[in-house]
């Protein structure tokens, strides 16, 4: 994968807690389930999109090219805490199973469902208030920036790009 400039295989300086779940090398829905909160998953949208410039060449598309994008709030205590969206190609007949599942947490799947899933490394970043995931969580006033990492995934070769956004609330819950 050709990595965007700003995204980063280190993750930004953060405190403790953020910084040892921006890395959770596992589900992240797992580690936040475990904290003995109640989590959900709150689909924000779901469809038609567009590839953003900062995640086209991943996803081995023009910046603006339609694709397909989940956009969900990942929530402890009906509190959002994680804004993350997955994008793919426009109707990849492999992802679009995987992505047709209401409310149900994509890490669950990502992390033990599909033996034949290859996982990429880690990406990080902390994300301007003005980008357009920051803008799309409806948060770009709650912070200046965010602490965000991506993962692009290969199912039958083709690209899911999972891009997760940690909002100011989770320091609350860690």
């Amino acid at each position: 994968m050709v990595n965007d400039a700003q995204w980063r295989c280190a993750p930004p300086a953060l405190p403790a807690p953020i910084r040892d779940c921006l890395t959770e090398p596992a589900s992240l829905s797992l580690r936040l389930q475990a904290g003995g909160r109640r989590f959900a998953v709150q689909v924000l949208d779901q469809g038609d999109s567009r590839a953003l410039a900062d995640e086209a060449d991943a996803l081995g598309l023009p910046a603006g090219a339609p694709l397909y994008a989940r956009h969900v709030l990942l929530t402890l205590d009906e509190t959002p805490v994680v804004y993350a969206r997955s994008a793919t190609r426009h109707n990849c007949p492999a992802w679009m199973p995987v992505l047709l599942r209401g409310s149900r947490s994509l890490g669950l799947t990502l992390f033990g469902e599909l033996p034949q899933l290859r996982r990429e490394a880690l990406h990080y970043q902390l994300l301007a208030a003005s980008h357009p995931l920051a803008e799309a969580a409806a948060v770009a006033r709650a912070a200046t920036e965010y602490p965000a990492r991506r993962c692009r995934f290969l199912l039958d070769d083709a690209p899911l790009l999972l891009t997760e956004l940690f909002l100011p609330t989770l320091k609350d819950f860690l």
